[in-house]
C-alpha cells in the first residue's frame, strides 16, 4: 500500500534518511520507533505529501485513503465536538450542519413566510443525509467520543472551550471515525487517561486497515503492533513482531554484530602483525604481498551503533518518620460537586501508593490535599515528622524563569554542584549538547516538565507526590526514571496512566470509585490479577 524506496532526506544541516526503504502492507499494524529527532514525524509528512524526499520516492497506491493524526491539531472553535469529529467523514458533516440550520429556521417566527420552501429543502437535505448514513454516523461519532472520555455535555458543547489535551482527543476521534485505509498516528496515547487508552487499544486491534504509529507507551505499542520499523542513523530497519520482540531481537543483533566485529579485529590484528614482522624479509615477500591484498579486499564489519544508555545515580533521600501523611475525615467540594466526604487515608514510610479512578474521581485533588496545594473543607491533613516533600504537577513549570537557559536553571538551583554532575543530570532528562543552552521560555510543555523533574530528583525529598510524571517522556527517559525510582528509598504517592510505570513502582493501590474508596495491599500488578481489569472505569 505504501512504499518508501531509497529515500534520502536532509533538514537544514541534519541528515535524516540515507537511501532508506520500507513498506506498509494491507492490514499491517506497524510501530515506528527511533530516538527523538530521528525523523519519525518527517516520514509521516512525506507519506501525506506535506514534505518531499530529496531523493528516492514515497509511493502510495492509487485510491488509498490516508488519515493522519499529528500533535499539531490547529484551531478548533464554533462547532460541537460531535460536528468536528463527523467532519472527518467528509461531506456528511456539511449536510448535518445544513439540517441543523433548517431545523432552527422552521421554528424561527421571522421566517414563517418561507416555511414551505424551508420544509421542501429540509426533505431534500434529510434524504441526502440518510443516503450518506448520517444518522448512524452521528451515533458512531458519539461512541468514539465516549470511548475517548467525553461526557454528553462535552460532546455537544463548543469545541473552542476545550483545553488543548481535549482538542487532541477530538482530532484523534475524527481520524478514528473516518476509518481510512491507512491510519498514521503520531503519539495517539498522549493526553489520554488509562480508560481511554485501553479503549483506543481495543479499537485499533479491531481496525482492519493498515496502521503506522509512534507511541511512548510501551504497553500500548506492544499490544497493538505486529511489526516494527526502526529509524536510526538514517536507515529504516524492519522487525517482524511486537515491541518486546523488537527489543530482544535488536539486543541479539547487537551482540552478534559485536562478536563478529571482535573476531574480525582479532584476525586483522594477527594479519597486520605478520605483515609488520616479515615485510623487510625477502624470503616472505610473496606471503606478505598476498596478505596485504587479502586485507584490502575484506569487507570491514562495523561495531554496532550503541544507543547511549541513560543512567544517573540520584543521591539518597533523608529518612522520614514512620507516619508520612494522614488524612482524617476529609471533606472536599468544588461548587455543588462533592469529591470527598469523610475520607480517611494514611501513608507510611516506604509505601508506594498509586491512585486510580475515572476522570473526575478526585485523583489530582487527593495529591493537592496531601501537598498542601488545596485545603479540605472539613477534616485534617497532617504531614509526619522529618518529611521532606517533593510535589510534581503540570503547574510546577510556572516556577521556571524564561530568561535563564536549562543549564543556568540547574546551576541556580544547585550552586555547589560540579558542572560535570549537572551536565550528566541534564543529559538524563533529554538536554544534551545544545539543548542545555535553550532558554526556558522556548521549551515545550514536555521539556519544562522534564526540567522540573530533574531538579526535584537531583536533591531528592523523602516523600514524592507525582501527578502524571511520565507525560511527554520518551521511552528511554521513562526507563531511566523507572530505574532511578525503583532504587529510591523514600515514600511515593502518584497518579499515572502508564501501565509499565504503575506495575514497576507501586506496592499499594488506592482505587476511587463512585461506589466508594478501596485500598489494595499489593501494587498495580496484584490489582489487575485480583479485579480482572486494568482500570477502575472498565467493567468486565
Amino acid at each position: 500500500m505504501i512504499r518508501v524506496e531509497n529515500v534520502s532526506k536532509q533538514n537544514s544541516h541534519r541528515i535524516l534518511f540515507i537511501e532508506a526503504s520500507a513498506t506498509l502492507q494491507r492490514g499491517e499494524k506497524v510501530g515506528l520507533v527511533g530516538p527523538n529527532g530521528a525523523g519519525k514525524t518527517t516520514l509521516f509528512r512525506m507519506i501525506t505529501r506535506e514534505e518531499q524526499p530529496d531523493e528516492g520516492q514515497v509511493a502510495v497506491d492509487r485510491g488509498i485513503t490516508v488519515g493522519y493524526f499529528s500533535q499539531d491539531v490547529g484551531e478548533m472553535a464554533g462547532r460541537s465536538a460531535v460536528a468536528e469529529v463527523m467532519d472527518g467523514a467528509g461531506p456528511v458533516s456539511e449536510v448535518a450542519a445544513e439540517l441543523k440550520d433548517l431545523e432552527a429556521a422552521m421554528v424561527d417566527p421571522d421566517r414563517a413566510d418561507d416555511l414551505e420552501a424551508i420544509l421542501e429543502r429540509y426533505g431534500e437535505v434529510q434524504a441526502r443525509y440518510e443516503e450518506l448514513d448520517g444518522y448512524s454516523l452521528e451515533g458512531r461519532a458519539r461512541e468514539v467520543l465516549a470511548g475517548l472520555g467525553f461526557s454528553q455535555e462535552m460532546m455537544d458543547g463548543d469545541v473552542g472551550g476545550l483545553s488543548g489535551g481535549w482538542k487532541m482527543r477530538v482530532a484523534l476521534g475524527r481520524i478514528l471515525l473516518m476509518r481510512p485505509d491507512v491510519m498514521l498516528l503520531d503519539e495517539p496515547s498522549n493526553h489520554l487517561d488509562l480508560e481511554s487508552l485501553i479503549w483506543l487499544e481495543e479499537f485499533l486491534k479491531g481496525y482492519d486497515g493498515a496502521l503506522l504509529m509512534t507511541s511512548h507507551d510501551r504497553a500500548f505499542m506492544n499490544r497493538i503492533v505486529n511489526k516494527i520499523i526502526e529509524i536510526d542513523g538514517g536507515t529504516l530497519t524492519t522487525y517482524s513482531g511486537d515491541y518486546e520482540f523488537y527489543e530482544q531481537q535488536r539486543a541479539l543483533n547487537e551482540k552478534q554484530q559485536q562478536a563478529q566485529f571482535e573476531r574480525q579485529q582479532a584476525m586483522l590484528a594477527k594479519e597486520i602483525k605478520f605483515i609488520e614482522r616479515f615485510k623487510a624479509r625477502a624470503s616472505h615477500a610473496a606471503q606478505v604481498q598476498s596478505r596485504v591484498k587479502k586485507l584490502e579486499k575484506i569487507d570491514r564489519v562495523e561495531p554496532p551503533k550503541r544507543r547511549q544508555a541513560i543512567a544517573f545515580d540520584f543521591q539518597p533521600a533523608p529518612r522520614s518518620g514512620e507516619d508520612v501523611v494522614s488524612l482524617k475525615n476529609v471533606h472536599k467540594r468544588y461548587g455543588r460537586r462533592t469529591i470527598y466526604e469523610g475520607l480517611d487515608f494514611g501513608v507510611r514510610r516506604k509505601e508506594r501508593w498509586c491512585v486510580m479512578g475515572v476522570n473526575g474521581a478526585g485523583k489530582s485533588t487527593l495529591l493537592k490535599l496531601v501537598a498542601g496545594a488545596t485545603s479540605p473543607d472539613e477534616g485534617t491533613v497532617a504531614v509526619g515528622g522529618s518529611v521532606k516533600m517533593g510535589y510534581f504537577a503540570q503547574h510546577a513549570m510556572e516556577v521556571l524563569d524564561g530568561d535563564r537557559t536549562v543549564f543556568e536553571f540547574l546551576e541556580d538551583s544547585f550552586p555547589q554542584a560540579g558542572q560535570g554532575s549537572l551536565r550528566a543530570l541534564a543529559g538524563c532528562f533529554g538536554f544534551s549538547g545544545d539543548d542545555a543552552e535553550k532558554k526556558c521560555r522556548v521549551l515545550s510543555g514536555g521539556e519544562k516538565a522534564r526540567l522540573v523533574m530533574a531538579k526535584m530528583l537531583y536533591d531528592p525529598p523523602n516523600f514524592l507526590v507525582l501527578d502524571e510524571p511520565t507525560n511527554h517522556l520518551d521511552m528511554a527517559t521513562k526507563e531511566m526514571l523507572i530505574d532511578a525510582l525503583s532504587r529510591y528509598e523514600g515514600t511515593m504517592l502518584f497518579v499515572s496512566h502508564d501501565r509499565h510505570f504503575l506495575a514497576a513502582l507501586s506496592n499499594r493501590l488506592l482505587e476511587l470509585t463512585p461506589e466508594g474508596i478501596h485500598q489494595y495491599g499489593g501494587g498495580y500488578t496484584e490489582y489487575v490479577a485480583r479485579t480482572g481489569q486494568e482500570a477502575p472505569g472498565l467493567r468486565n
